[in-house]
């Protein structure tokens, strides 16, 4: 939109207007006060005049600065001011708003015009970009069928077969598709392109490939050209801008901050130069501009400003003025509507300066009335200041298409039609089809181009109809006056020297680096500043780990200076040191998950991957050395380390170089992982070699030399050694030994294998600022070249007509009654299109329900933000005394604009609020209603579809149908229900198709939509709600869906649907209408009738209410005379009309009448809470749990690869050292071996299976809402799929391990060992359930695991040995499941040995069971109380788990 202030360099050009210089005067200015004399108005200009002049003889540079802003005094006397607009309040900048843009629907073309006569008439012209592309084609390639499904088998193979075909060996088994084919068009400057297709059609890749972004795994030939020129010649992404379907923004940062810093970053363009030169002309011509325009245009041209003016004309323009505010939010924290974030995203890109925009379906989730809005701002900036637009929508109402100059029409990868609006009709006319009356003609052009609906359109009568394919469209297109000349003007090469020099963008960016730099870093700082909940947890859990770090080493314990003492100063500064390194895991995180938005940022060319990248680690740089002081300031002295201040500071100083490598390299690893699951694989492994090798856990000496390399690049270890030097080489350690070294210190640190000399502790400080800085460089180098990963989405149907047939004939064959029912012999087209075959009731019989509310009120408690704005009362309501009634057979539609509390009174009547108060009565059938009995008897289709992701269409349908039908129907019945449902939905084609997640993989949209529906219909429910069946659908989708709502209210059931923008077929294929207003007020409730007939009527009997035009859709209409704007300029509320009209005094009649129960009815009964038994829900959450694993290839084969790597590794370090136990060393390093494997492979499995648990738990709360199972078939199954799986993992893991350490091959030895590790492994990925059972989000869930994780660590038995540690803690050895499983482990392997032991710096020596049990506490007895132990951690874990996901519920509604 900032195009909007255009960049327009000279060129003359004809005059546009033809306005008197002194009418323009009045125009801008207004009509004159009438209560002001002359002279005052002559005082006033002339005050004008003077300061005008004085800033005319500025110099340039601040006269662009300086402009004239005129302001009304308290005592009602107009005044100049003299402003710099570079610095403007915010009180200023709405004043300056307001005079431009007083009505933003009437002032904004005035405004533009203005803008636009400014520059006409000095004669500059201004820059404009036309856009070609020819002969484009576009392809990919993707595996087809079930080959398409992700399982463990399909990954391993289509990993092996792109390794092979890397090397030429197996050629690949993708199938080409075709995306685009052979497509060519030109789209003009001052014309708006509407392109319109059905879902699939290709069009996100064309907008894509002429935005030039395709994507880099499609194979592109053919060409686009901008005023001639290639790609190569410019820089496509600044001179266009693409606005993509999905929303990616960052939840922590408001409306207006988000717009704010992509206007910052993508500069102001040629604005400045635009600037310079206008008023150059101004002054030699001797014209005096008009001061507001003036003021606007400099204060938009001025470059890197925190806050633009720009930002906030398009937030009025957006209509997002009322939410500029408040945050954008995510899945974790509340903020705007969907239709609102599409408009952020949208919004972002109008900002900036460029001067093509391509965008992609930007209209969904906003109702028509807002769609129509946006696009008519869009259309003037298009004509007025001569941009290039390409705007894709979905369902877009007539008024709206109306709005366009120009409409293609893509099917199947081929262009249909390319030319004027007006001739698009003519086209189809001259072969054969006709749009009928009252019909879109955008759904028109979508339907007649698909199989299944072309027939209708034929009009030809006197012909045979046939159907006519894309292909062939195309082909009679080329010979239609409109595509001739289409081909004539491509054949016309454009002139290159015709180009504007300001049309075409050469710089990278739009701002110098160092402005990008400061962009970036005030926006990393308030991003830290908004999420300062995790550092502030971060440095209170260090805090608490420093404290219980204290009290477990407390210095009355700690003797220094003798060798048998050490153990516990190596134990305290080893768990200093994990402690330190791993509180930066967060950062990984935390990275992963901004990195979407970066990279949407960073391909748009907002800023450079070093400019998001350098702030994150400046900023990091404080918070290190702030952790890294609360732990040394802590711990030093109560510890008692070395007492000397010049160690405890040079400890200090490795702490913070410790801690920042830590962050950079788990930056680095989140850059190269790129996805959660993929970023926290490679960390732990990383991790595992840093650790492993670091030198605490196997002594250097024991490494294998060809291992060595590993001990000199782990960061750790030159850590590991700085602070040991440090603590070692001081005064208190230097007394003689009779071994090999001179001093204690020495010889404990020449037994460790570390270094000895003083100097070495710079070394190693220096090493670790190095690996800080590498990490750093490497961060920025993946964030440069590496592109996000993510398949992509395109689904290949495979025919399956024959296998269809099959189907039906067994279905007919075995005899199901189909009763054939008439649909109230209505004429809706949407509904009779469909064909008789699907007009087949669904007959499991099913009791009809009614169901009537009356007075209902709904409150919740008043937001913090709005009680800071000092609102005093303690409850907001969102529905004020809403009454109605839904009746079985009638279709009832819940319409209302964006907030008029439509989902929320679906919500309430559903019994889906999971907060707030309820007043009112609600009744089913006469009878109060009851939550358990009636989510037995009803279905919720949610707006946002949620689905388990690794099962197919029909799994799910087929799991729904076995859990909600009644236990009494038999499984073969079940199954032909759900091929019914099917049919119905028309989900036959995509039975073996993968759900996905939304917006990454699997269904589009639509289908989802339908998915939906059909999971609720295998239900066969009495009542359905549906919330926006229809948003985010294309016009035939929608029709589709409509078609089989329609088709199950004609089965006699009560449907209730709350919708957006329905286009007039759709809106008419509803029977009855709740129109809701702001507020949660009802103005309306009845029949629509004929052609809403009986609707239009009532609003036409309110006086001042404008009669509707000739075939307007009724319901735009209504909601255009119903605005608040509207009941303003008439004077009335429509509530209140409603409430004294007699339509509201029929309605009470029927509700009273539907709220007494029928003579001889029965209330509903069951004698069951669910429809199924215990054993059953059971077997059928275990069912598709094991398909879900087993097709979430991501998690799993990532998981068995790692377990064999780890395993190898470990067994390659600790090869052999099962057998050689000969010195303390040799014992410790197995100690170690055991700790680190237990350790590592637990934290990762708890830590992996938390994204997986997170994801099925979402579904869980709608599954459970509906009364499906209970929790513990739930948690029951969950878990037993994930034990099955880590039984396969530990196996694979216990041969690797148990044969490379080469512990003694005897079967109670090695069932042992398997059994610990088992339970070990199990009851880990029990606790990352169990996690995220009882934290509302993932990434407090990582938190908090990793919290305990360390307490269990230090208590392991490991980093200080049970006997060692304070009687105080040791109640807390016991509680840490580590420590049994370790216990188990090494009693089991080495605690019957009787051999003897060298202990260090001494010459006795001693039994390896004695010094066992003396010094490590581990007692070879004790067995089998280890081994019951390990049951019990386990069950615990797992009834946390079931009661956390039953009785906790983080879903706020």
């Amino acid at each position: 939109m900032a195009a909007f202030l255009g960049e327009e360099l000279s060129r003359t050009m004809s005059r546009r207007g033809s306005w008197r210089s002194a009418s323009i005067r009045e125009v801008w200015e207004g009509p004159p006060d009438v209560f002001t004399r002359n002279s005052t108005r002559t005082e006033f200009d002339d005050e004008q005049e003077l300061i005008w002049a004085a800033i005319e003889r500025l110099p340039t540079y601040d006269r662009m600065r300086r402009g004239i802003l005129t302001q009304v005094t308290s005592k009602g006397k107009w005044v100049h001011d003299e402003i710099d607009v570079t610095k403007l309040g915010s009180q200023d900048k709405k004043q300056l708003l307001e005079s431009i843009l007083k009505v933003v629907e009437d002032d904004n073309e005035k405004f533009l015009r203005r803008f636009r006569h400014r520059t006409d008439r000095v004669g500059i012209e201004i820059p404009k970009v036309e856009v070609r592309f020819q002969n484009l084609s576009i392809e990919g390639d993707a595996y087809v069928g079930t080959r398409a499904l992700p399982t463990l088998l399909n990954s391993t193979l289509n990993a092996m077969e792109s390794a092979l075909g890397m090397i030429g060996l197996s050629p690949s088994k993708k199938r080409l598709v075709k995306i685009l084919q052979d497509v060519s068009g030109i789209i003009r400057p001052s014309r708006m392109t509407l392109l319109l297709g059905p879902p699939g059609s290709g069009k996100t890749t064309l907008l894509k490939a002429l935005a030039g972004k395709a994507d880099d795994d499609l194979r592109v030939t053919g060409k686009v050209t901008y005023c001639g020129h290639e790609f190569h010649e410019f820089v496509p992404q600044r001179t266009s801008a693409y606005i993509s379907q999905h929303d990616l923004h960052y939840g922590e940062m408001t409306v207006r901050e988000t717009l704010d810093f992509a206007g910052r970053c993508l500069g102001v363009g040629t604005r400045y130069e635009l600037l310079v030169e206008l008023s150059r002309r101004e002054k030699e011509a001797g014209i005096k501009p008009d001061p507001e325009l003036d003021a606007f245009m400099k204060a938009t041209a001025m470059v890197g400003q925190e806050t633009s003016l720009i930002t906030d004309y398009v937030l009025k323009i957006l209509g997002l003025d009322i939410c500029a505010d408040i945050m954008v939010g995510d899945d974790m924290r509340r903020g705007i509507s969907g239709g609102q974030k599409k408009r952020v995203t949208t919004g972002e890109m109008l900002v900036g300066p460029a001067k093509a925009f391509f965008m992609d379906e930007i209209s969904t989730g906003l109702d028509s009335s807002t769609t129509f809005q946006i696009i008519k701002f869009m259309r003037q900036m298009v004509h007025i200041n001569d941009i290039t637009m390409v705007i894709s929508l979905l369902q877009p109402a007539p008024e709206t298409f109306d709005l366009f100059d120009d409409v293609i029409l893509l099917s199947d990868g081929r262009i249909v039609y390319q030319g004027p609006r007006e001739n698009v009709l003519e086209f189809f006319e001259y072969i054969g089809f006709k749009c009928p009356d009252r019909k879109g003609i955008a759904d028109f052009l979508q339907e007649v181009t698909s199989k299944k609906d072309q027939e209708q359109y034929w009009f030809r009568k006197h012909k045979p109809y046939r159907y006519i394919s894309a292909d062939d469209f195309a082909r009679i297109f080329s010979s239609f006056h409109v595509g001739q000349q289409l081909t004539s003007d491509l054949r016309v090469p454009y002139e290159k020297s015709r180009t504007h020099r300001a049309a075409l963008v050469k710089e990278k960016y739009g701002i110098s680096n160092w402005e990008l730099f400061r962009a970036c870093f005030s926006r990393e700082w308030l991003l830290m500043k908004r999420s300062s909940f995790v550092f502030i947890f971060k440095t209170t859990q260090i805090t608490i780990m420093a404290t219980i770090a204290l009290t477990v080493f407390l210095r009355t314990e700690m003797k220094a200076g003798t060798i048998d003492n050490s153990a516990k100063f190596w134990g305290a500064l080893f768990f200093s040191l994990i402690n330190v390194m791993f509180n930066g895991m967060q950062e990984l995180a935390m990275t992963v998950f901004r990195l979407p938005v970066f990279f949407k940022q960073r391909d748009s060319l907002f800023y450079p991957a070093w400019a998001f990248a350098l702030p994150i680690w400046l900023l990091r740089i404080p918070l290190s050395i702030a952790e890294s002081l609360i732990w040394i300031v802590l711990t030093y002295y109560t510890i008692g380390f070395a007492p000397a201040a010049s160690r405890f500071f040079k400890q200090l100083l490795a702490f913070v170089g410790i801690h920042q490598m830590a962050l950079s390299l788990f930056r680095f690893i989140a850059a190269a992982g790129r996805t959660q699951v993929v970023a926290n694989t490679l960390g732990t492994f990383t991790l595992l070699m840093v650790f492993v090798l670091g030198g605490f856990i196997v002594a250097k000496d024991d490494i294998k030399n060809w291992m060595i390399w590993g001990y000199y690049i782990s960061p750790m270890m030159y850590g590991q050694n700085a602070i040991a030097i440090n603590e070692f080489l001081s005064e208190r350690w230097s007394a003689p030994t009779n071994g090999s070294q001179p001093t204690v210190g020495k010889t404990l640190l020449k037994d460790r294998g570390l270094f000895t000399e003083e100097y070495w502790y710079w070394i190693c400080v220096a090493a670790l600022f190095g690996f800080s800085l590498l990490f750093n460089v490497l961060f920025i180098g993946a964030l440069t070249f590496l592109n996000p990963l993510g398949d992509t989405k395109a689904v290949i149907i495979e025919d399956d007509s024959e296998n269809k047939n099959r189907r039906q004939a067994a279905s007919s064959a075995a005899g199901v009654q189909m009763s054939i029912r008439n649909a109230h012999g209505r004429g809706s087209s949407v509904v009779s299109a469909a064909h008789d075959e699907s007009r087949r009731g669904m007959v499991l019989p099913f009791q009809p329900l009614s169901l009537a509310f009356n007075h209902v009120n709904y409150y919740v408690d008043m937001p913090a933000e709005m009680k800071t704005q000092g609102i005093e009362d303690q409850r907001l309501q969102l529905l004020r005394d809403v009454s109605g009634a839904f009746r079985p057979g009638i279709l009832t539609a819940l319409v209302g604009v964006s907030g008029a509390g439509k989902t929320t009174l679906m919500d309430v009547l559903a019994g889906r609020k999971t907060g707030g108060y309820i007043e009112g009565s609600i009744n089913i059938s006469g009878y109060p209603k009851n939550q358990e009995t009636f989510a037995r008897v009803s279905g919720y289709c949610e707006q946002n579809d949620i689905h388990s992701p690794y099962v197919t269409v029909y799994e799910s349908l087929l799991y729904s149908a076995w859990l909600r039908l009644a236990a009494d129907i038999k499984a073969q019945t079940r199954k032909m229900f759900v091929e019914e449902v099917m049919d119905l939905v028309e989900l036959n084609p995509l039975r073996n198709a993968l759900v996905g997640l939304p917006g990454v993989d699997g269904l589009s949209t639509e289908q989802r939509k339908r998915l939906t529906i059909a999971v609720e219909l295998v239900a066969n429910p009495s009542i359905i709600f549906m919330d926006e069946p229809t948003s985010g659908l294309d016009a035939r989708a929608a029709a589709i869906v409509m078609r089989t709502v329609r088709n199950t209210v004609d089965t006699g059931r009560t449907v209730v649907c709350t919708i957006h923008q329905p286009s007039i077929d759709i809106f008419e294929a509803f029977d009855e209408l709740l129109l809701m207003k702001r507020g949660g007020q009802v103005i309306y409730a009845g029949p629509l009738g004929r052609h809403s007939h009986k609707l239009v009527e009532y609003f036409e009997a309110v006086p001042g209410v404008p009669k509707i035009k000739e075939g307007y859709n009724p319901a735009t209409w209504m909601l255009d005379v119903s605005t608040s704007a509207m009941e303003a300029q008439l004077d009335v509320d429509f509530a209140e009309i409603y409430a004294n009209s007699d339509l509201y005094r029929r309605n009470q009649v029927l509700i009273k009448e539907l709220s007494t129960p029928a003579p001889g009815s029965k209330d509903l009964f069951f004698p069951t809470q669910y429809s199924q038994n215990f054993l059953v829900q059971c077997k059928a959450c275990f069912w598709k749990q094991y398909w879900s694993y087993w097709r979430n290839s991501q998690y799993n084969a990532i998981r068995f690869f790692m377990t064999i790597v780890i395993g190898l590794l470990f067994g390659v370090i600790f090869w052999d050292k099962g057998n050689v136990i000969f010195r303390q060393q040799d014992l410790l390093n197995l100690l170690g071996a055991t700790y680190a494997a237990v350790l590592f492979l637990g934290a990762t499995n708890a830590s992996a299976v938390q994204s997986v648990v997170a994801v099925e738990r979402t579904v869980f709360y709608r599954e459970r809402a509906a009364g499906m199972y209970s929790e513990l078939p739930y948690a029951f199954a969950q878990v037993a799929i994930e034990t099955i799986y880590v039984a396969i993992q530990t196996l694979a893991y216990t041969l690797l391990l148990y044969s490379m350490i080469g512990f003694h091959w005897t079967a109670t030895k090695f069932f042992y060992f398997y059994y610990f590790m088992f339970m070990c492994y199990t009851y880990f990925s029990m606790y990352g359930m169990m996690v995220v059972a009882l934290t509302p989000g993932y990434q407090i869930a990582a938190i908090v695991m990793s919290f305990f994780l360390s307490f269990w660590n230090l208590f392991s038995g490991f980093l200080i040995p049970r006997p060692l540690i304070p009687v105080w803690w040791r109640w807390y050895y016991w509680c840490s499941p580590v420590a049994w499983t370790i216990y188990g482990i090494f009693a089991s392997q080495v605690g019957d040995k009787t051999n003897e032991l060298q202990l260090p710096g001494t010459t006795q020596r001693i039994a390896v069971n004695k010094f066992l049990k003396d010094y490590l506490g581990y007692d070879h007895d004790f067995l089998i109380p280890v081994v019951f132990a390990h049951v019990g951690w386990v069950l615990l874990f797992f009834f946390v788990f079931a009661y956390g996901i039953k009785f906790l519920n983080f879903q706020r509604r």
